[in-house]
Order: structure tokens, then sequence, then C-alpha cells
């Protein structure tokens, strides 16, 4: 039977990559993007369905699950890939705005909180679903606390914040469905290029997509309540 993937933010980028790499496999990867006519056309340069969904937008979300339950009845994989950066602004976590800080989370936390709730449901009809939460290394406390670490000088409150509640909130869904055949886990792509640093990055998306690939697609002995890389697992 012909998995079927929803992927969040998946018309550039990363998301994109995910997507394709899992068409790639013989999944029914739908293309999920806030922005109907962009969502639309990379749809079509994959073959693949697209659906319409807001993450910050409840009525959207709560929409875009409906449809996908019409078309499909279950849902195998659920990638949280959407996120913003507020610009990883250059500015100390005390020039910043209560403001700023909201902006980032709204999509990249609350979010992820209501797209993996809608779409609940429909995983649990799936004998095998998989939540997959593109989270960053940027949101490792130990790394921000390592002297050591490349990641340290990178003090930008609400994105890497936003990452580490991310990483709870992995953690939560992972506890809360331990008995269940759903599998919850975090992965950061790295540092890759795209519109989220001005395509400054060293990695291409392709290979930011593969790790989350490989968990989105881990068989029954795969771990859950996970937090890693392509090196391997990553410090809390």
């Amino acid at each position: 039977m012909t998995k079927i993937a929803l992927i969040t933010g998946a018309n550039k980028g990363i998301g994109y990559e995910i997507a394709r790499l899992l068409a790639g496999r013989g999944v029914t990867a739908i293309v999920a993007a806030r922005d109907e006519e962009r969502g639309r056309a990379a749809a079509g340069r994959l073959g693949l369905p697209f659906v319409r969904l807001d993450v910050t937008d409840e009525a959207s979300v709560a929409a875009a699950a409906k449809w996908v339950e019409a078309e499909y009845g279950r849902l195998d994989i659920l990638v949280n890939n959407a996120g913003i950066s507020g610009g990883m602004t250059a500015l100390q976590p005390s020039a910043l705005t209560a403001a700023q800080v909201r902006e980032v989370y709204e999509t990249n936390v609350f979010g992820v909180v209501t797209v993996t709730n809608a779409m609940l449901p429909l995983l649990r009809e799936s004998a095998s679903g998989r939540i997959v939460n593109l989270s960053s290394e940027l949101g490792s406390l130990g790394m921000a606390l390592d002297p050591a670490s490349p990641f340290r000088p990178f003090n930008h409150l609400p994105y890497n914040s936003s990452k580490t509640a991310l990483n709870m909130i992995t953690l939560c869904y992972a506890k809360e469905l331990e008995d269940t055949p759903i599998k919850v886990n975090a992965v950061s792509p790295g540092y890759c290029a795209t519109d989220l640093n001005e395509n400054m990055g060293l990695r291409t998306p392709e290979q930011g997509a593969a790790v989350a690939v490989r968990l989105a697609t881990i068989g029954a002995d795969g771990p859950t309540g996970a937090y890693v890389d392509d090196a391997g697992v990553i410090a809390w």
C-alpha cells in the first residue's frame, strides 16, 4: 500500500526536497504550503498533490486535515517543516521585543502543535505513523553552552529558543504516543542554503532533506523521541 505523507512549507527549499525524495521512494507526498500559487506550481513540477495549509491559521489547518481524510482516509507521515527565522537578527536578546519573539513562535512552535493535533487522528489510522519535526543545532542547549561549539556565538533568541521548544514538543508527543506505532523525532538538516538564511548555507536543501526522509521512513525498530542529524544523535 502506498504511503501518504504531508510536508508543510513544501513549496521550496528543504521541504520541497523532502517531498521530492519521498516521492522517489514511492510515497504520495502532499505538498502543503500557505501560498496557493507557489504551492500548486511546486506540486506540479513534482507531479504531486497539493493542499493549501497555513500553519498559523487553525481554520486552514483543519480544512487541510479534512481534505486529507476525504482523499486518503489516513496519513502515514507528517513532516513539520514550515519555519521562519525572524530575520536571524544580530540584536541582543535585551534589544528584542516580545512581539518579535511571538511572531517566530507562531510558526515554529504553535504551528507545529496545531498541525500535529489536526493530523494525529489520521496518523492513528496508519499502521506505522511517523512524525518528523525540523529542528536545528541552534536549539541545542548543550551546544549553546559549550565554549568549543561552533554554534555558541549565534545568540538568536527567537529562532534558537523556538527550536529548543520544538525539541521538547517532540519529546512530549513521543511520550504520549510511545504505546502506539507512531514514532516522533526531531531532526536537524544542518546549515543549508535556503531563503531562511538568504541562501548563505553551506549545504544543499537536498542534503538537508536526507535526514528527515530517513526518519520519516524508519522501521518499527527505529527510534522515537530522538534529536538527530546526519552524524547521529545531537546533545539536547
